[in-house]
């Protein structure tokens, strides 16, 4: 007995002994990119680059493709330059390199006017600057590890870009943004260069938010995003753009991922694809709903019973002389039904379970993307389809059972786009770009809404039908001097559907100060057309109210002045003014309605082009992406937003919250310095924004009645309580030989604070009361890289 304990504990000791040294090993994983010229794309061979690992200093050379290979990095965070003779240094900071998956990457460099006969690296990091080479101002890029690593992003790009300056997401529930006090149907969202659909589950008809974004990070690459003044690419938008990239999938070896969460069981897979000589990649993501499978085993969280699956792809290929093709694609699809009961005891004690709601929304892009590259010359052209469908059927239990609609929704649009842009540099002085965009509108639309007094519902729209828009723009940069920037150019919008037409002028100016500072100035027209069925809006004859409204405009003009403090800090206001006209308000009285108000749906009335409305404001914000271990941003806005009705009175619209905080801040630690084993990261988000706004109720007349009344005289005066949230979340990260596990958790609104959704009139207390927000949601999940 003794001989087995001693020869037990030797073992234990040796196994102990073994796991330390496995544990131990210093992995090392392969740095791999791309180097281009931020302007053509095109790729810059020669380029030196480096990636500091402590003391030792790891440098290639970039093929004759633009390319690199840098081989045993040890695992951790590292800064990677990139140094090219005629070109400004370009520095990536605390670039995370893991086992499970090799570090791809890609840096667009900007051609200097004088090529200077050295190069001095100074260490300053261009990570906030947008990829577009036209954005002065109101922009910003961001990386698919932003949108995971910011506390209450969920992966979700519009949540992560809710914590920059003048952007608020006033809802637990939802990712609805709204820009600079704009309604959030003025946003508009683009990936790879085409104008798609609502990118995001459980959306309204008409919205530009929802539920759960349908686009993985797992597919995503860095992006921009723009809040205002934005450049002649962008059309059809009057408060702000996602412009989203689709990264390439791994070149030279097929990787995994796989995921589990509250939010959805994903696997992600990527490799190469060779056709003859030819090289490419894919890439692929699929997710499903984890609730749906919780329910199935009999665990419900609630009563509402909620589906969605989303699928991303994106595959590349080189084709020689030809250029390059990419096929890719993005799909989802979500349901929400709420059953009642056919049963008058039950309804006694539940009232609600005398209704039955279906909501349904599917979006979808399948696109062929080519382009070209020749001398100083870059063409790219898309060919999409795309659509969505919105299906929302509300109904109600009658006496003997039979069911009533009360509404009932269904809209389904289709389009077909292709874009044609060309880049062409003659000199680091002068660089155009131009282009246009045609897209093919095919719609069915259906809508009705019950009727109390002849006891049915009444079809306020039912049309199908197409139509089509066209969009062209050009812009010229120009260059005199190293430190100073002109952009000009103009953007046209054309309606098919009733011959609308907008020519709209953009220019912008920044000049960089030796110092550090800078200083930029932007204009710009956008227009906007209304939403499809505004346009299709019916009497009680079937005669089109609206056929002939015109497109809502605004005038956006943002100053700005930017410090850069040290080699990461950077410090940044703006003071930004629009004005907008021709904004949809009521046709047949003088009332507060106006367009600029809705968040989502469609107008069922007769509307005339005669609103307007101003929002101006100043924004300051501190920033420092993710440096030795630690990121930080706050910015706050004080701001107004008015509109104006047919009844020509200036009011508060529904978003003027006045003013708007939001904090993020992270730190990550290392374990086993040295090594590298694991590590672990705190992160902290903090939003406060002054509440949206609604038409005070009306007590007295709610008192006599029973229900809500609103005196729509004072439309928005009344300013709900503030919304304020904090978000924490904590990640662990663990490396293995071959393979990265991570770890995470979010507590979004961790004071379980109950924010403010809307007020209404209590009959029992016989005064206003309020509806609640979620409160307190901990989003958790686990994932593995291989």
């Amino acid at each position: 007995m003794e001989i087995r304990i001693k020869t037990l504990a030797v073992t234990a000791l040796a196994i102990f002994a073994l796991s330390n040294t496995l544990f131990a090993q210093n992995y090392r994983q392969t740095v791999k990119g791309i180097v281009l010229d931020k302007n053509l794309q095109e790729p810059l061979p020669g380029t030196t680059v480096r990636i500091e690992t402590g003391d030792t200093l790891l440098q290639t050379i970039t093929d004759t493709a633009g390319r690199f290979r840098i081989g045993q990095v040890p695992i951790g965070r590292h800064n990677i330059a990139a140094i090219r003779l005629g070109y400004k240094v370009l520095i990536r900071t605390d670039i995370a390199v893991q086992t499970g998956k090799e570090t791809d990457i890609t840096m667009e460099m900007e051609e200097q006017l004088l090529a200077s006969k050295e190069v001095v690296v100074r260490g300053k990091s261009e990570q906030f600057d947008p990829l577009n080479p036209f954005a002065v101002n109101s922009a910003r890029s961001f990386s698919v590890e932003e949108t995971q690593r910011y506390a209450a992003a969920a992966n979700d790009p519009a949540r992560m870009a809710s914590a920059f300056a003048g952007v608020a997401v006033p809802g637990d529930d939802n990712n609805t943004i709204v820009i600079r006090g704009n309604a959030p149907n003025g946003l508009l969202w683009r990936l790879e260069g085409i104008d798609i659909p609502n990118p995001n589950h459980f959306s309204n008809a008409g919205a530009t938010g929802g539920a759960i974004s349908v686009l993985s990070a797992q597919v995503l690459g860095s992006s921009d995003f723009f809040t205002g003044a934005f450049p002649a690419d962008y059309g059809n938008a009057l408060s702000g753009v996602f412009d989203l990239k689709l990264r390439k999938g791994n070149t030279e070896r097929k990787e995994f991922t796989f995921q589990a969460g509250l939010l959805g069981l994903e696997a992600a897979m990527e490799g190469p694809l060779h056709a003859g000589r030819q090289k490419g990649s894919f890439l692929f993501n699929y997710r499903f709903s984890s609730l749906y499978l919780l329910s199935k085993m009999g665990i419900e969280i609630g009563d509402v019973k909620t589906k969605f699956q989303d699928i991303s792809f994106n595959t590349w290929l080189t084709t020689g002389k030809f250029g390059e093709l990419s096929f890719f694609g993005v799909a989802g699809i979500s349901a929400e039904k709420l059953p009642g009961q056919p049963d008058s005891v039950v309804w006694r004690r539940r009232p609600d379970q005398r209704f039955n709601s279906l909501f349904r929304a599917d979006m979808g892009v399948l696109g062929l993307s080519h382009q070209m590259r020749w001398g100083n010359t870059h063409w790219k052209q898309v060919l999409a389809w795309s659509g969505g469908n919105n299906i929302d059927q509300f109904e109600r239990y009658r006496d003997d059972y039979t069911l009533q609609p009360i509404s009932i929704l269904e809209h389904r649009q289709k389009r077909l786009t292709y874009s044609s842009v060309l880049n062409h540099k003659f000199s680091a002085r002068h660089f155009i770009r131009g282009g246009c965009y045609a897209t093919a509108h095919h719609f069915q639309l259906a809508q009705s809404i019950f009727n109390p007094v002849i006891d049915r519902a009444v079809e306020t729209i039912n049309r199908k039908g197409k139509t089509a828009t066209l969009n062209a723009f050009f812009q010229w940069q120009y260059r005199p001097v190293e430190q100073l920037t002109f952009n000009t150019g103009i953007h046209t919008f054309f309606l098919f559907l009733n011959g609308k037409k907008s020519i709209e002028p953009r220019a912008s100016v920044k000049y960089v100060f030796k110092s550090g500072q800078s200083l930029g100035f932007s204009y710009g027209l956008h227009t906007q057309m209304q939403p499809i069925g505004v346009y299709f809006s019916e009497d009680s004859t079937g005669m089109r109210l609206n056929p002939n409204l015109d497109l809502t405009k605004s005038r956006h003009f943002v100053a700005s002045y930017n410090l850069k403090l040290g080699r990461f800090w950077q410090f940044k206001t703006e003071l930004y003014a629009q004005n907008l006209s021709q904004a949809p308000v009521s046709a047949t009285s003088e009332n507060s309605y106006s367009l600029l108000n809705e968040m989502d749906g469609f107008a069922d009335g007769a509307l005339v082009n005669a609103g307007r409305g101003r929002n101006y404001g100043l924004e300051i914000s501190l920033e420092r992406p993710l440096a030795t271990g630690f990121y930080l941003l706050f910015s706050t806005s004080l701001y107004q937003s008015k509109y104006q009705g047919s009844d020509g009175i200036w009011r508060n619209t529904r978003y003027n919250g006045n003013q708007l905080i939001n904090f993020v801040c992270g730190k990550e630690w290392d374990w086993n310095r040295r090594k590298r084993q694991r590590s672990v990261a705190l992160n902290l988000k903090v939003t406060y924004f002054g509440g949206l706004r609604e038409a005070p109720i009306d007590v007295a007349a709610s008192g006599q009645i029973g229900f809500t009344v609103r005196d729509y005289q004072h439309d928005f005066e009344f300013q709900l309580p503030a919304y304020f949230r904090i978000d924490p979340g904590f990640r662990i990260k663990r490396h293995y030989a071959h393979a990265t596990a991570t770890f995470f958790i979010d507590i979004q609104n961790a004071t379980n604070r109950l924010n403010v959704r809307s007020s209404f009139y209590h009959p029992l207390s016989k005064a206003i009361d309020f509806n609640y927000q979620e409160g307190l949601i901990p989003i958790m999940g686990y994932k593995v890289e291989f």
